[in-house]
Order: structure tokens, then sequence, then C-alpha cells
């Protein structure tokens, strides 16, 4: 009987720790311009963020032009960021992306590491203007671009994007140097070495309507 009862307090305390990976959340599906959280730039300095950005229903809705991005006012470096996006049915796919470890001067496109998802190319990873990272060989290759700097691309394993008008999931994992990608359930890319691991966290805006919703931010603790 003591047995049992110690065993049963120990599955207690292991029901009790599900979750305690994470600390503070921040979910945005209600209040997706919360402009506590978001601030925004443009290309055109005269652009203000309800000429891109708008919010139906609990859908955050970029219409694409000008090139821009939201950006968290806050940085975050270990955390778990989940979202959900699609293309409009009446207007097709295009270009757009997820921007995590943001940092310097803001500009198209800022020092960050890119979960793409540019139609064809979602789950790819790019290393923007220097940014670092490294990836499997046969997946990774390194540029230098007269315009956007030093780029390092990680091709994803797999294509899973859900054709326009239905909803795909991202989730990114961001736990110390390494960042990990899931799409609609599966893991379909994985960098190491990225440096920096703190910054800022972005949407873009790159010439193409595009739909977010249930934007999930939690922050990893117990490192």
């Amino acid at each position: 009987m003591k047995r049992l009862a110690l065993t049963l307090f120990a599955m207690l305390i292991c029901l009790a720790c599900i979750g305690c990976g994470t600390d503070k959340n921040h979910r945005l599906a209600d209040a997706s311009l919360d402009t506590d959280f978001w601030s925004f730039y443009c290309a055109d300095p005269g652009c203000k963020m309800e000429d891109v950005w708008s919010e139906q229903g609990g859908v955050l809705i970029c219409s694409g032009s000008p090139l821009g991005y939201l950006y968290s006012q806050a940085d975050f470096d270990d955390f778990v960021l989940k979202l959900q996006w699609r293309w409009p049915a009446d207007k097709g796919p295009g270009k757009g992306g997820v921007l995590i470890h943001m940092t310097g001067d803001h500009k198209v496109w800022p020092k960050s590491l890119e979960a793409q998802i540019n139609a064809g190319d979602a789950g790819d990873f790019w290393g923007l203007d220097g940014y670092e990272l490294s990836g499997p060989l046969g997946r990774t290759r390194a540029i230098d671009h007269e315009k956007f700097g030093r780029l390092t691309n990680v091709k994803k394993t797999q294509a899973l994007e859900k054709p326009a008008g239905q909803w795909n999931s991202y989730e990114i994992r961001s736990d110390g140097g390494t960042v990990t990608l899931t799409i609609n359930g599966i893991v379909v890319n994985q960098a190491t070495g990225c440096t920096p691991i703190k910054g800022r966290i972005c949407l873009t805006s790159e010439g193409n309507e595009i739909h977010f919703r249930n934007i999930e931010i939690a922050t990893l603790t117990g490192k």
C-alpha cells in the first residue's frame, strides 16, 4: 500500500510538470495588431501600419504592399512560436515569411533567420544579411548578394504546403543555437550554430496578400 501511494504521488508530480518547459505565453489571436506587442517597419516612410495590416475576426491580413514587416517590441531567445498562415483562394500563393532573432537596423531585409513561406519553398531557412547558421551537407548553400549581403540557405526535407485557401500550421522552436521548423505537424528543417540567438520576431509583407491567425509565443525555461 505504501509503495502504491508513492507511485501515485510520483505520477501526480509528473503530470504537474507537463508544460513546465514554458514560462511566459503571448497569445495574439484575439488582438493581432496589439501595439503593445507589435511595431511596424515599411520601406515607404510615408506608409502606416493600417495601410498594410488589418485584423478581421481574429485573422491578421497583410496586403503585401509596400514591403516591410511587423516586429515584436521585445527580443526573444529560447521560445516556441506557433501560428497558422494561408494564401487567399481568390488571389493564389505568393511570397511571405517569418523572421526570428532579428537584430540591427530596420531595412528590407534585416539581419535575421527567415522561416520561409514563399509558395513552393515553405520550410526553407534563410540566414539574411550575414546571419549565421549551419545545416546538412547537400541542403545548405551560401551566396553573397549585392543588395542583401551574405545569405545562407538550408532547404526543407519535404514539401507540405496546402493549396491556397487552406490553413497551414508553423511551429518554430528556438533552443540555444538550434532552430527546428515544423509544418502541419511534421519536422521539415533544422538549423544549428544559429547566431545571434536572441532578437525580434517579424511577420513580413513581401508583395502578396497573406493571412495569419492563432499566433502564440511561449518562452522556454529551465535552461
